[in-house]
């Protein structure tokens, strides 16, 4: 009888430090999910009737040519920020991955801009770009590497670009963390008896290194990807979506719809479109980084 009460109380006290992250994730994330859900498929104004319409918004989002606009944009953006994001993280980690005097300093350095909130660092590098009193437009003049100043949020040419590198310097340090928690993870003694049987250093990070730490960057390949697919603030604040919205992402025209023309019905059915295309990212990156001999 003792043995049956330990065993069910061992069996029930995991459960119980689960619980609340359960309880959050049907708060905050299933039950706005079927609402959205359900909402995608009435007109759903905020005042008025709402009307059922099947799916009328989804038919709608086909014929979309702003929502079409949104997407292709929110996709190349992502494309360009990944690899910067992920390649300045690697070699941040690959940087610091030793013992040596400052290393703290170091790490504390890459990472102290992830702490630092998206707003204010769109306002920070919104004035660094201003064409009329931004330092950098003075420093590239001063070196007489532009005879003018560019006007950086101007076009979707300059504005990407200069986006792309404000996100890379925010947010390399994060992922830097969990490539550098990787690399250390691994064990020594691996690597000794790689170097017992002749292999180089190269051999060694190619065939042991990145084949062990898979999973952790497959994980900050991951959240990079939905970082970059949720994309919001940073453009409403630096472009505004601008000139004439070649630089609104996704979640951008989302809330435009939603809380700027209050279609709420319209809006959820995008939001539960851009669910679906994170869903899909996420599930190829998986299959893609797949240890091959699982």
């Amino acid at each position: 009888m003792k043995n049956k009460k330990g065993k069910l109380h061992r069996s029930v006290i995991p459960f119980l430090f689960i619980c609340p992250v359960i309880v959050m994730n049907l708060i905050f994330f299933c039950l706005p999910f079927l609402q959205s859900l359900a909402m995608s498929f009435f007109e759903w104004p905020l005042l008025g009737e709402k009307t059922f319409v099947g799916l009328g918004n989804y038919q709608t989002l086909l014929a979309d040519d702003q929502f079409r606009t949104s997407l292709l944009f929110t996709m190349k953006y992502t494309l360009f920020v990944t690899p910067a994001l992920f390649l300045m993280a690697f070699i941040l980690a690959l940087l610091i991955d030793g013992k040596f005097k400052g290393v703290t300093l170091f790490r504390t350095i890459y990472f102290s801009p992830v702490v630092i909130s998206m707003t204010s660092c769109s306002l920070i590098w919104l004035w660094i770009y201003n064409d009329l009193y931004g330092i950098l437009n003075y420093i590239l003049q001063k070196l007489h590497i532009i005879d003018e100043a560019i006007l950086w949020m101007g076009s979707e040419k300059t504005s990407l670009p200069a986006i792309v590198f404000m996100i890379t310097w925010k947010m390399a340090g994060f992922s830097m963390l969990i490539i550098l928690a990787a690399f250390q993870s691994v064990d020594t003694e691996v690597y000794e008896s790689a170097a017992i049987d002749g292999a180089s250093k190269a051999r060694q990070f190619f065939h042991i290194t990145l084949p062990i730490i898979r999973p952790q960057v497959g994980l900050a390949l991951i959240m990079s990807v939905i970082g970059s697919v949720l994309a919001f603030e940073q453009f409403l604040i630096m472009t505004k979506g601008g000139p004439t919205e070649t630089t609104t992402t996704l979640v951008h025209y989302i809330y435009n719809t939603s809380f700027k023309y209050y279609n709420f019905g319209y809006g959820s059915a995008m939001t539960i479109v851009l669910l679906m295309i994170m869903l899909a990212l996420s599930f190829a990156q998986m299959r893609l980084l797949k240890d091959p001999t699982e």
